[in-house]
């Protein structure tokens, strides 16, 4: 099951990427590779400088920083155009993408920092990262800076299960420059007593005591299910609840306890 879902990242993923790449922006640091057709004396490889500039032949410098690759074609043909080449036919191609960078921590296979290769999801940065760890959460967070020259950061919010389990992709969000993405672990109970296989289980959203009991197996004989308890910490402070309904809400690190039956 978990390589059928990575198998499925990476084909979101390449899709997605191919269909963004060609609205990617250059940045410093960026490498193009530019061509004339007909013309290989003017092939030129060239990294973008820090004030966003490049030297091509018969111009000289060029902005290019902001654009996209036919941005940057559409300039360097209109400028060759005007006296130099008929009707020239310009290809722009980005070499090598190291202008644009995110992090991406928590339950991933290799955390760590990542250049963004093109315009990418986070379905492909989560496959270049490995894909998730057995012990991922429902939720991935992401921290940016507001736009413009705004202070201050928000939070998008990727709902993993319906992302992946369900294929929606709408939570497939645009992964931006300085983004820091964290993916935390999720949640687990406990459940202990007369239940057949008492155990820590990973909690998940809308849990109620009749779920768990039946994540771990179901009432022993000796269970007493309607007198089942919960341990719950709030506040630094435990409280127990009697007697709960089967459809109580089920809270990360709870604790239910299913008393045996005195008769």
């Amino acid at each position: 099951m978990k390589k059928i879902i990575f198998l499925v990242i990476g084909i979101l993923a390449f899709y997605t990427s191919a269909a963004l790449a060609q609205d990617y922006i250059v940045g410093e640091e960026d490498m193009l590779k530019i061509t004339v057709y007909d013309h290989p004396d003017l092939i030129t490889v060239a990294r973008v400088s820090g004030d966003g500039m490049i030297t091509f032949p018969l111009i000289g410098a060029l902005k290019v920083k902001g654009m996209t690759a036919s941005q940057i074609s559409k300039q360097i043909a209109d400028q060759l155009s005007d006296g130099y080449i008929v009707d020239p036919h310009v290809a722009v191609f980005i070499e090598e993408y190291k202008s644009k960078k995110t992090t991406i921590m928590g339950q991933v296979m290799k955390p760590g920092v990542y250049v963004l290769s093109g315009n990418t999801t986070f379905l492909e940065l989560l496959s270049k990262a490995g894909g998730l760890t057995k012990e991922a959460g429902d939720r991935a967070v992401i921290k940016r800076k507001t736009p413009g020259n705004q202070a201050g950061e928000i939070t998008v919010t990727v709902d993993l299960r319906k992302l992946i389990a369900a294929g929606d992709m709408s939570q497939d969000v645009a992964v931006l420059d300085n983004d820091n993405i964290y993916i935390a672990g999720a949640g687990v109970f406990f459940i202990t007593g007369e239940v057949r296989k008492p155990d820590a289980y990973r909690h998940e959203e809308g849990m109620t005591v009749i779920k768990a009991v039946t994540m771990a197996g179901g009432f022993s004989e000796k269970a007493a299910s309607g007198r089942v308890k919960v341990m719950r910490k709030t506040d630094g402070k435990e409280k127990v609840m009697e007697k709960v309904g089967m459809d109580e809400p089920v809270l990360p690190d709870d604790v239910i306890i299913v008393p045996e039956s005195f008769f």
